[in-house]
């Protein structure tokens, strides 16, 4: 037997997988990546030394009205560690500078005070205002038009500022190529219809649409544009381990530095598929794996390296639910997928609807492959969502032998949306 450990909420799922049935356990290197000092010293070796771009400390000289991007409460950025070395070295350059921290939430719910509190600390919620950013109310300015072609709004807080800076990490995304850098511009602070037309059906089919991907990516391409016309002048951008733990850090550029990130991400992450009758993969564990919208991300890792028509068992803890009322409603009310994915494909991009993009890869993943989830969701949202539900690893991994006839091989992903699986 071989012992994998699968990230699951706060913790871990334990499965004993017999060695004749395992194919292999696809890993980052990040877990066994060794950086030079502490969470902090990277941080900071990161902000003095930046990428393509002056120091922050110079940039900040003469602004009055400094806007910070920070992610929302479903990314697991060290913003206790990151946020007061931003300050210091803004107050280095300038000490009388306003700072107002503006929440890149996307289209996700509303951050709650007691998230806020938890990403940056009590101390720094109280001491600094604080406005988070909602795609449907939220004062939005039109700005220009992107490289599609679609009108690009941005909310009026960051169009505003004197100096526009964000703070984020980089890991793995499954069809932007990589999360970080321009990201907290666009979908961050954007309304609703600038991100729908991004994330339209004919750019989430495109073949360079896909994790690890940025060259020739079109959601990328609108997005770096995005962040341009935005005016984002300086990011702070962290890769973490399995643990949550900053390994590397990288500063300066909105594109530059980014780039710099996804290069180094991309060595560490990248991993040659092993294909397997059965592919069992997680969402990172918390935060990323608290509702089963969000899944899908790790899912699409699973699918990279199971057969056609095999079981892709995914481990997500689900506490929250299903995670998007549009995302549930559109599984629970068509069970032909095929049906459900020709509607998309035939919608144009200004008639995209909320959550589209989530519902056309989780369908594109259960054409695939039958689909477990080990969750604390309920089972009849699972089964509403066309998965099977299972109560742990060893319950799933027997259902999934009965659906294969047989005792399926076995690909083990311990970190689904840690890795960058590349098919062969």
């Amino acid at each position: 037997m071989t012992k994998v450990d699968f990230l699951y909420g706060t913790g871990a799922l334990t499965l004993d997988i017999p060695q004749d049935r395992l194919r292999g356990v696809l890993l980052s290197k990040a877990h066994d990546f060794k950086p030079e000092g502490t969470e902090t010293d990277i941080v900071r070796r990161a902000i003095e030394n930046p990428i393509g771009s002056p120091r922050l400390s110079e940039m900040a000289r003469g602004k009055k009205n400094i806007v910070l991007l920070a992610s929302d409460h479903t990314r697991p950025v060290p913003s206790k560690i990151m946020f007061p070395l931003m300050i210091e070295e803004i107050r280095r350059g300038n000490p009388d500078a306003q700072v107002t921290i503006l929440i890149s939430t996307g289209c996700h719910r509303s951050t709650t005070r007691e998230e806020l509190a938890a990403k940056f600390g009590r101390e720094v919620v109280d001491a600094y205002p604080i406005l988070i950013h909602d795609c449907d109310e939220s004062e939005i300015v039109e700005v220009g038009t992107l490289p599609s072609g679609a009108e690009l709004r941005i909310n009026k807080t960051a169009i505003e500022a004197d100096l526009l800076i964000a703070e984020g990490f980089i890991e793995p995304h499954f069809f932007a190529g990589f999360s970080g850098g321009r990201k907290s511009v666009f979908p961050g602070v954007t309304n609703r219809k600038s991100v729908m037309a991004n994330h339209c059906a004919a750019f989430i089919d495109h073949p360079q649409s896909r994790t690890g991907v940025l060259e020739g990516n079109p959601i990328h391409k609108d997005m770096v544009d995005a962040a341009r016309q935005a005016n984002l002048a300086f990011i702070v951008n962290a890769v973490v381990d399995s643990s949550k733990k900053v390994i590397a850090a990288f500063a300066g550029h909105y594109d530059k530095a980014h780039l710099a990130g996804a290069a180094f991400v991309n060595d560490l992450a990248g991993v040659d598929a092993i294909e397997a009758d059965i592919a069992i993969t997680t969402n990172g564990g918390y935060p990323l794996d608290q509702n089963l919208y969000q899944a899908v991300k790790g899912m699409t890792a699973g699918e990279a390296t199971c057969r056609q028509g095999g079981v892709i068992i995914m481990a997500a803890r689900g506490e929250d639910g299903h995670g998007g009322e549009v995302f549930y409603d559109t599984f629970n009310n068509e069970k032909d997928l095929s049906r459900m994915m020709e509607t998309f494909r035939a919608r144009e991009a200004g008639d995209t609807i909320p959550d589209q993009w989530q519902s056309q890869i989780f369908a594109r993943v259960l054409m695939w492959a039958t689909v477990i989830l080990v969750t604390e969701a309920p089972k009849e949202m699972v089964e509403a969502l066309h998965m099977r539900h299972a109560g742990s690893l060893e319950d799933a991994l027997k259902m999934a032998d009965e659906i294969l006839g047989r005792p399926g091989s076995i690909t083990a992903i311990p970190d689904g949306v840690g890795v960058i699986v590349r098919k062969k």
